[in-house]
């Protein structure tokens, strides 16, 4: 028998993704479709949830028109998704009844305040692994509650759902027959308590969420359903799900203990996998599940910066310093240093280790000499700095620094970037063979399900190295940089 194929969707901020890989882990296939963010008021991110699905859709079906042999083989789908974007829809007939919240969003930053002010942090971080920050779901899921006419009355009656991406697309995939998530996903809302792994009573009522909107919570690699006929032309099993930087940590291989992975795309996410047993962050970060098989849970900690690529895509289309995001590196690179710019990009404000949801982006150090390209470079820089920001924060919390990072993310083909982050963080940067990591986790997920792959060990046995980045820049060099990071960024943000 010819071997199999697996579909991954690929559900993201900034475009909806199918990737079609081979059982090696191959990509045989890739169709996208760019996805608008609508900004209707400062601070506030919001995505039609019906163009996610529509764009999803065709995304599989141009797949399987396109490589019609390959795709015959299909033996599973599996979904990874961006994280915290929260969708509510009408149970009747599967719309939703507001545009998708997305994470970047900081609408609520004053309702956490509140909170934060009320004493309930420590209650969400001992449950949840979180801390108080309009990034989560939970706070999302009441402002729309509360504006949108006659939906808490509805929540109440349980004529809602509210899913994360990935619950929303099953729900359409299954023509509202099942409404799940997984444990990745849920632990992002700040209602799902990861140390029980359930649904929790207290988060509910601090939140008041009625607990007839929320779906059920089931490990990564599981039955969540089977596709309409309608959709595909054929019925698939969804039997793999993972948020976006969960399911990066696995296309990663990263199944011992310390083993780090750090994400470049829209923003930046470092997990390092901690095991089995629960431990929460004393240095801002959070603890997260990794991922859970057969009802056993591996934890994370995690290091979430929102803005990494999304600022390359600022310098191209708020300011027009370049047509194309590739030429970033030429132009970086054109000149010698940074003539003394920093650049902070706190577009939505800041995460680890700082969460300050109202900072705002920051360029420093500017003079007649700037130019384009000084600018250029203090934002690709910016990367380097903000991931020894977590590194450093991990190393308080665990006492360990890494040798290795597993490095993935669009911004990963700037070679540039990735030689200054190895440099300032003093760590080899290994980047993978295949670099669709978050995909490639997903269809990990659904080929365990599917039996295509034994065991963690045989997709670890997957993974190849494309290129390695060792530290070249001498220590006083690089702290010096760093230091004057910190210094920006404590006497313009945090004072």
């Amino acid at each position: 028998m010819s071997a199999p194929t697996i579909l991954a969707i690929d559900q993201g901020t900034t475009s909806s993704r199918a990737i079609l890989f081979s059982a090696k882990g191959k990509v045989l296939n890739v169709s996208q479709k760019e996805l608008t963010l609508f900004y209707p008021h400062k601070g506030w991110v919001e995505q039609d949830a019906n163009d996610i699905w529509s764009d999803t859709l065709n995304c599989c079906r141009a797949i399987i028109k396109d490589t019609p042999d390959q795709a015959a083989k299909i033996a599973a789908i599996g979904i990874t998704n961006q994280r915290e974007t929260t969708v509510i829809w009408d149970r009747d007939t599967g719309k939703p009844i507001y545009n998708a919240i997305v994470w970047q969003d900081r609408r609520t930053a004053d309702i956490c305040k509140t909170l934060k002010e009320g004493g309930h942090e420590n209650t969400v971080s001992s449950k949840t692994g979180l801390l108080l920050d309009p990034y989560f779901s939970a706070t999302k899921i009441g402002w729309i509650l509360d504006n949108v006419d006659g939906a808490r009355a509805k929540a109440d009656a349980g004529k809602l759902a509210f899913g994360t991406i990935d619950s929303f697309l099953i729900w359409k995939l299954t023509n509202g027959k099942r409404h799940v998530t997984d444990i990745t996903n849920a632990s992002r809302t700040m209602l799902y308590n990861i140390v029980s792994q359930k649904w929790d009573d207290e988060l509910l009522a601090l939140f008041n969420i009625p607990r007839a909107l929320l779906p059920e919570v089931k490990d990564n690699v599981s039955d969540f359903g089977q596709t309409e006929a309608e959709h595909f032309g054929k019925s698939y099993t969804v039997g793999g799900v993972a948020g976006d930087q969960q399911a990066a940590l696995i296309g990663q291989a990263c199944f011992k203990e310390k083993m780090i992975k750090s994400t470049y795309g829209t923003g930046c996410f470092a997990l390092m996998n901690i095991g089995d047993t629960f431990k929460r962050s004393q240095n801002k970060l959070l603890t997260t599940p990794a991922y859970r098989f057969d009802g056993k849970i591996t934890y994370a900690i995690e290091g979430s910066i929102f803005v990494a690529g999304a600022a390359i895509q600022w310098l191209r289309d708020g300011l027009g310093l370049f047509t194309d995001a590739a030429e970033s590196e030429a132009l970086a690179t054109s000149v010698p240093d940074n003539n003394g710019v920093y650049f902070v990009p706190a577009f939505t404000g800041l995460g680890a280790p700082y969460w300050k949801p109202d900072a705002r982006a920051l360029i420093s150090g500017l003079s007649r000499e700037s130019t384009k390209a000084h600018i250029t470079r203090a934002a690709l820089e910016a990367q380097a700095f903000q991931t020894r920001d977590l590194l450093e924060a991990m190393k308080a919390d665990t006492g360990f620094a890494p040798d290795i990072i597993r490095a993935d993310g669009g911004l990963v083909s700037n070679q540039f970037v990735c030689q200054f982050i190895a440099d300032i963080v003093d760590a080899q940067l290994d980047i993978p063979t295949v670099q669709e990591t978050t995909a490639l986790g997903a269809a990990y997920l659904a080929g365990l399900h599917a039996e295509i792959y034994k065991d963690l060990d045989d997709i670890a046995n997957h993974w190849q190295i494309a290129k390695q980045y060792k530290p070249t820049m001498a220590r006083e060099e690089a702290d010096t940089h760093y230091n004057e990071w910190r210094a920006l960024i404590k006497k313009s943000l945090l004072d």
